[in-house]
């Protein structure tokens, strides 16, 4: 089944702007292999980050501060079947420009990496799921999951918050010789169960005249980030990530911690 969400030039424009899996090729259930790691990176690795003594990374027995490794992550991803209101892709778009943004201020750098392939450069591996919505059509979603050490896990949390208090006045991203406007940007209330620390904020992206507006969740549980952001194709209605994806997310998450 193939959900019809908005006309393609409104969907090229935000897929232009988001360059995450929620851009889809073709909406389409899919389970491809997606795991990233970065080149010569390893679990535990990143600045002031370290793997609790005597503990083998992704194999931590329920403990959140061991990274869960690139096959870990992949199991614990949202897959079809999980949310049988929303069809689920692991399929990027030939749309969206691969990378991380660059912010034309430096205070605002971690809400412009959000929106790129990893929440920031220090995660060891990532993977990336796009989310349609099948009640509420033209509501997709990206989802993410990231290992990093624990301690760069809640750096990038800090950042965040300090960025959302910062930038509020909005700032500009370019990737890849595009450029896109984010303002209005907002603190929101959004609690996930199971996670240590929640970052939410809002914003309007506005590129070539076409604008979208989103929202972001960024979730730590231990080394694990979970990173969600949802946006209306249709533009009926300010989007938010649906709590059922978040909170099935971090409950997957918590069974790839178990073992």
């Amino acid at each position: 089944m193939r959900v019809k969400t908005a006309p393609l030039s409104a969907f090229a424009a935000v897929c232009v702007l988001l360059p995450l899996a929620a851009c889809t090729s073709d909406g389409d259930h899919a389970a491809g292999k997606n795991a990233t790691p970065r080149a010569g990176a390893s679990a535990g690795a990143g600045t002031g980050g370290s793997t609790a003594p005597g503990a083998e990374p992704g194999k931590g027995g329920g403990d959140a501060s061991v990274p869960l490794t690139a096959p870990q992550l992949e199991r614990a991803a949202l897959a079809t079947g999980d949310l049988p209101k929303f069809q689920v892709s692991s399929e990027r778009s030939p749309l969206a420009p691969t990378g991380q943004p660059t912010a034309d201020k430096k205070q605002c750098q971690p809400l412009a990496d959000a929106m790129g392939d990893e929440p920031n450069t220090r995660a060891t591996h990532t993977v990336n799921r796009g989310l349609g919505s099948l009640e509420s059509l033209g509501l997709a979603v990206s989802a993410s999951l990231s290992s990093y050490s624990e301690t760069d896990a809640e750096q990038l949390m800090a950042q965040l918050v300090s960025a959302v208090k910062a930038c509020g006045a909005g700032f500009t991203a370019s990737l890849d010789d595009r450029a896109a406007d984010y303002g209005n940007i907002k603190s929101t209330p959004f609690t996930v169960g199971g996670g240590d620390e929640t970052v939410s904020w809002s914003t309007v992206a506005t590129n070539e005249g076409v604008t979208a507006p989103i929202h972001l969740v960024v979730v730590r549980k231990g080394a694990t980030v979970a990173r969600f952001m949802a946006f209306d194709l249709a533009g009926h209605t300010p989007p938010r990530v649906p709590q059922q994806v978040a909170d099935k997310q971090l409950a997957k998450v918590g069974q790839a911690l178990a073992g």
